[in-house]
């Protein structure tokens, strides 16, 4: 890891009963202070071995962190039960988010990076009135629009449309839409990955991206007109593209990210080719944020089983993203 970034990752729980916990113990235990975070939440749900040092000054975060985790202390309410939420402790995760983003927002930590929530205990217990953690974070970080990008060192993704219906896919892709995304994207690229000209492939909407109209023609109504007038104001675009050609390896070096139409368009080349080791991304926040790109897997937590290479990437990613923003221009 690269030692300029000083203040460590903020690390918020997540769903306690989840492998949230577990994982967090495990990945200090593999960096140690090679990439320091905290971690915000209720030490009693931590696995009852793992050594802990509650803090309130974060600029010690990386001595500490040499043998013991890092934890910003919250008391939640609920009980502990791995495996089964406890709507109690939904208040206590929702302040474990705007914990970690305010030390970001005040320069005490480099990033966030969240573990996975449960979004139905956070509704039955605080009347959450958010779809997930990236609408929560667009309200904290004050913006209405943000992009989910799923990156891994093989591949980054970008879905214009997300937690929808296949069949209502056509009316929500929007020239607007669609531009926004490829905007909000180019940006975050530059800004937070460090990337002076990022190569941007589209994919197209229908199979054989349409194939001249033959298998649907959003594609020759406004798809191709759209990607033509970006490139004509400088973005490195090219597509659309078939998406079943797109994800090969001379394709892949081919782009820097793709952007895709629908959820399983990105996301299932991704967690194919890379599962154990993607991350996700919220581009377009004042601040740097990253998640492991799982779920909080009540059916394996307090086993053991819980691998945490994706939440290492993530914390690894939320240092060097967060060293990117520092030196961009």
């Amino acid at each position: 890891m690269n030692n300029r970034v000083v203040q460590p990752v903020a690390l918020s729980c997540g769903e306690p009963a989840g492998i949230g916990p577990e994982i967090a113990a495990k990945a200090w235990d593999l960096l140690r202070d090679s990439c320091p975070f905290v971690w915000i939440g209720d030490p009693r749900f931590l696995p009852a071995d793992t050594p802990v040092q509650q803090v309130s000054d974060l600029s010690q975060t990386q001595q500490i962190a040499k043998s013991a985790l890092p934890v910003w202390p919250l008391q939640f309410a609920g009980k502990v039960e791995l495996g089964v939420a406890d709507p109690q402790n939904a208040a206590g995760v929702i302040e474990a988010i705007e914990t970690g983003v305010d030390l970001v927002r005040t320069g005490q930590a480099a990033a966030l990076c969240t573990a996975p929530i449960h979004k139905k205990a956070l509704i039955d217990g605080a009347g959450f009135a958010y779809p997930g953690h990236t609408e929560f974070l667009a309200h904290l970080g004050g913006v209405d629009r943000v992009v989910m990008m799923l990156s891994s060192p093989m591949l980054r993704v970008v879905p214009a449309t997300i937690h929808i219906a296949l069949c209502d896919v056509p009316a929500a892709l929007t020239p607007e839409l669609l531009r926004e995304t490829i905007e909000i994207t180019a940006r975050g690229l530059v800004a937070e990955i460090g990337l002076n000209a990022p190569r941007i492939a589209v994919a197209g909407l229908n199979p054989h991206a349409g194939e001249g109209g033959a298998m649907g023609n959003e594609e020759l109504l406004w798809i191709n007109d759209l990607i033509q007038e970006m490139q004509d104001e400088g973005h490195a675009l090219t597509g659309p593209h078939p998406a079943d050609t797109l994800f090969h390896p001379a394709a892949r070096a081919r782009y820097d990210v793709a952007i895709c139409m629908y959820h399983d368009q990105a996301l299932i080349p991704i967690k194919t080719l890379d599962f154990d080791r993607g991350v996700n991304v919220t581009l377009g926040l004042p601040f740097v944020r990253t998640s492991p790109d799982h779920g909080t897997a009540f059916d394996i937590a307090g086993t053991g089983e819980a691998n945490p290479s994706s939440l290492i990437e993530a914390l690894k990613l939320a240092h060097s993203m967060a060293l990117a923003s520092q030196t961009s221009p």
